[in-house]
Parts: structure tokens; C-alpha cells; sequence
């Protein structure tokens, strides 16, 4: 379980604070825009695909900000699921952008987007249950 570990230490050791609801925020997230592929394509239709091929990719990670990460996923979206879970907007785009990068870099080891990468995300999101 090297991956699964390594997601759930990506997603649990980087969150901080309220660690479980941090998980489903991510679970959220990539649920309502069908899993990893399905937030990468987002990304590309939103200007950034360079950066999220970087996450996918071997090489380094390219960084986003939480503004790129409110205007790529919808400001209304994020004000939703902010609320959700007793967050401003603001600091969760912000912990979206620090990481997002990581944790697809972490669902995609070899470089590519596996068929099951959603139902890998979900398996890893019910450890936390």
C-alpha cells in the first residue's frame, strides 16, 4: 500500500487542522468534477494545463495560486464548499493551491492518469472515515 500511504500522508500530513474535514473537502472536489482527469481538464480548459501536465508529470511541480484556483474552479463553488466546512473562501483556495499539485503528483506515480484514479482518490478518502 506504498501509494495509499503516501496519499494519505500527502493529504493528511500537508492539511493540518481539521484534518478529516480536509479530506472531504478534497473528496468533494474531486467527486463533483469527476475525479482527477475530470479536475485536470478544469485546469487546461482554464489556462493553466501546463501546470497541471507538471502535476501529472515526473518533473517539478508548477505552483498555483488561490486566485488561479478560485477562477479555474468557480469562486461560487469554493464560497460553497467553504461553507460547508466553516472556512472562508479564501483559506481554502488558498490549501487547495498549496496541495493540489502534490497530491495529483501523488495519484499519478507514473506519469500518467489511470482509468481508476477516482476510485483510488475514494478508497484513499475512506481511510479517514
Amino acid at each position: 500500500m506504498g501509494l495509499l500511504d503516501s496519499v494519505a500522508g500527502a493529504v493528511l500530513g500537508k492539511f493540518g487542522g481539521d484534518q478529516g474535514g480536509m479530506a472531504q473537502i478534497a473528496m468533494e472536489m474531486f467527486n463533483q468534477h469527476g475525479g482527477i482527469g475530470g479536475v485536470l481538464d478544469k485546469f487546461k480548459a482554464g489556462g493553466l494545463g501546463d501546470a497541471a501536465a507538471s502535476w501529472v508529470g515526473k518533473g517539478e511541480n508548477i505552483p498555483v495560486s488561490a486566485d488561479q484556483i478560485s477562477s479555474v474552479l468557480g469562486s461560487g463553488a469554493i464560497a460553497e464548499m467553504a461553507a460547508k466546512f466553516g472556512l472562508t473562501p479564501e483559506v481554502l483556495s488558498a490549501q487547495i493551491a498549496q496541495h493540489l499539485p502534490t497530491v495529483v503528483d501523488k495519484m499519478t506515480p507514473t506519469g500518467t492518469v489511470e482509468a481508476d484514479s477516482g476510485g483510488l482518490l475514494g478508497t484513499v478518502m475512506g481511510m479517514f472515515k
